[in-house]
């Protein structure tokens, strides 16, 4: 089955900037990511969302697992959990390694669920 691809346009506007902060995530005492260099996403209506270098993260601590979900505007997500964290931190970190050529930026990057972490500060650089 093909899937449909969309382009952001006024109607379902993305932009991508540098955050221009500093952001830290923590899970059980572990720090998981440290960036000065990551991204914000703004999709349309919905929050913003931070997009963090691979390169600022402890790949190590994070598990891929079989979870996958698709964005006509991004294209096929995978996820990963952070064991560490237990229940709570599965599936928490998502990843676009293929994205769209609208959203080329954010390959190489991941981004967190706030929610699914201990910590997920972002302060001044």
């Amino acid at each position: 089955m093909d899937k449909t691809v969309k382009v952001p346009g006024p109607d379902h506007p993305i932009t991508i900037a540098k955050s221009g902060s500093r952001v830290v995530v923590s899970v059980a005492g572990r720090k998981i990511a440290d960036s000065n260099d990551a991204l914000s996403f703004h999709e349309a209506s919905y929050p913003e969302v931070l997009y963090i270098p691979r390169k600022d993260v402890d790949m190590s601590l994070l598990e891929r697992t079989d979870h996958s979900t698709y964005c006509p505007y991004k294209g096929e997500c995978s996820y990963y959990s952070i064991p560490i964290g237990g229940e709570r931190s599965v599936n928490a970190v998502w990843t676009y390694e293929s994205p769209y050529d609208a959203v080329a930026a954010i390959r190489e990057h991941v981004a967190f669920y706030r929610d699914r972490v201990d910590s997920f500060e972002v302060g001044a650089q």
